[in-house]
């Protein structure tokens, strides 16, 4: 009869508050340690709460009393729901239960995923925002039966851009919690803090991310790891040289000088390997040039630098887990403004490779720089070339947030970025390259190729990978389109809303499977 009232009391804070009071001040968590435990959900066949190995020691440890709260306080935690305790343990005054969904979930072929990774980033992502938003500043977590997913998830879940903010969110330090998987774990937040680069420098305003800024930024990130990498911040006048036309017919409508940043990562014991060769985009503000862009959301157009983000994001992460295998990324960065200077509608312009454009739209500018960068990167006689790009707003109408578009002539290369994207869940889908499409650009009244398909808008990410491919003579070429997932609304749960960093994880899952490669 006594747990009536108890029951009762226990649901109204769950429903109101989703935690339940004890006598414990609620001020303690400003001075202690908050803990992120999980839970599964219970079978049917089952009568018991299935806690995670982490869960039952710490229940064991308070005589069965977390499981009785969790029984007595509502139905059983779903997945990526939560609730809070106070008060329950005298290390822990704030302690978080997460749902973690089946405890037999593995690789869900329908989803291109594994569904217990991205359910345990799901929920202590969850997790550790409450505590930040109880601003408890040091956090434990169970690692859920998977310490690097449960560390992408906590530093994924708590980066907030709130650098030019007067009040800031609470800085949290998420660590361990009851397993000895350190390795995993330091390896989940090596990835995480990978991808949080990649969202700063994607969420900064362009006049704090100019050209010559992130350059710099990526150099000073660098820096640690001078023994294996090398930065070559290219001038214009050595882009001159180069004979980059295509690239100068973009950046000279700004002020702002372009930067070729070339960098080079020695990780493989073998100095002869030959390299990945990375490529991304890197458009620190895209207004469309003379090919003005609608006003309404121009703003977003501060992240158009997002390949070369995600591309310099990965490097530094390789370059930190010490991944034995070589890397160069190339990221030819500029302006695309609109000025008496600027390239305009029917303009021709010469590529490095010596093929000629014209210029038909300003505004399909990244494919311009891309293609001088594509013809230098063939160079260094690549093992494979990636390209990164926030290229097409048609691939955001194909896909959406929910994968990347990939446009690849290489089988081989197809599959290790897919294999790679299921481990992280950052997800790749692969699109077509047929000669369709190639015709629709080589069909140029003026020049060799038209930067813009023969019928405008209709498909129009797969024309722009077909003018890219003219650029291309290695066998193993990709070309990812990431327009679809430069942002995040809600739709990524482990992620707060603003600029994504995607698929920053997914390069490096990419690049760690090649070095295994050999």
């Amino acid at each position: 009869m006594t747990m009536i009232p108890l029951r009762r009391a226990v649901l109204t804070a769950v429903r109101t508050n989703r935690c339940r009071y004890f006598s414990a001040s609620h001020t303690l968590c400003n001075e202690r340690k908050g803990l992120v435990l999980g839970v599964y959900e219970k079978e049917e066949e089952e009568g018991s709460l299935q806690l995670t190995e982490a869960a039952k020691t710490f229940n064991s440890s308070l005589s069965g009393k977390l499981s009785e709260l969790l029984q007595i306080s509502g139905s059983a935690l779903k997945k990526g729901k939560s609730r809070t305790f106070y008060g329950i343990h005298k290390d822990f005054p704030c302690v978080v239960v997460v749902g973690l969904g089946k405890n037999k979930s593995g690789v869900c072929r329908a989803e291109n995923w594994d569904t217990r990774k991205e359910n345990i980033r799901q929920a202590v992502s969850a997790g550790c925002r409450l505590l930040q938003d109880l601003e408890v500043k040091h956090v434990e977590v169970d690692d859920c039966g998977d310490a690097q997913s449960a560390a992408e998830g906590a530093v994924l879940g708590l980066f907030q851009y709130d650098q030019l903010k007067t009040k800031k969110k609470t800085k949290v330090t998420p660590q361990l919690h009851g397993s000895a998987d350190l390795t995993g774990w330091e390896t989940g937040v090596r990835y995480a803090e990978g991808q949080n680069l990649a969202r700063l420098l994607m969420e900064a305003p362009a006049n704090h991310i100019t050209p010559t800024i992130f350059a710099n930024t990526i150099e000073e990130k660098l820096t640690p790891h001078a023994e294996r990498v090398t930065v070559h911040k290219r001038s214009q006048a050595w882009i001159e040289e180069q004979q980059m036309g295509a690239f100068l017919s973009v950046s000279k409508g700004s002020e702002e000088p372009p930067v070729f940043l070339e960098i080079q990562y020695n990780g493989s014991p073998d100095r002869t390997q030959a390299p990945l060769l990375l490529v991304g985009k890197g458009i620190t503000f895209d207004s469309g040039g003379i090919s003005l862009k609608p006003s309404l959301s121009m703003d977003a157009m501060r992240a158009d630098m997002g390949g070369a983000a995600t591309v310099c994001a990965s490097i530094v992460t390789a370059a930190a887990l010490k991944l034995p295998v070589n890397i160069i990324g190339l990221t030819p960065l500029c302006e695309n403004m609109p000025s008496g200077k600027a390239t305009k509608p029917g303009d021709v312009v010469t590529a490095k490779n010596g093929k000629t454009i014209q210029v038909d739209n300003t505004d399909a500018e990244g494919r311009l720089i891309l293609a001088d960068a594509l013809c230098y990167a063939h160079t260094f006689n690549p093992r494979a070339i990636v390209n990164v790009a926030t290229l097409t707003g048609a691939m955001d109408v194909a896909l959406g947030s929910a994968a990347t578009g990939v446009f690849t002539n290489s089988d081989w290369l197809w599959e290790q970025l897919h294999k790679a994207s299921v481990v992280t869940g950052d997800r790749v889908w692969r699109m077509p390259l047929f000669q369709h499409y190639t015709t629709q650009v080589t069909d140029s009244q003026l020049a060799d190729l038209n930067n813009v398909g023969k019928y405008s808008r209709s498909g129009g990410a797969c024309t722009a990978a077909a003018f890219l491919r003219e650029f291309v003579t290695a066998a193993h070429w990709a070309h990812l389109d990431i327009a679809g997932v430069m942002a995040n609304k809600n739709e990524i749960p482990h992620l707060r809303k603003g600029m994504s960093g995607r698929p920053t994880r997914t390069l490096v899952e990419f690049a760690a499977g090649l070095a295994h490669l050999g």
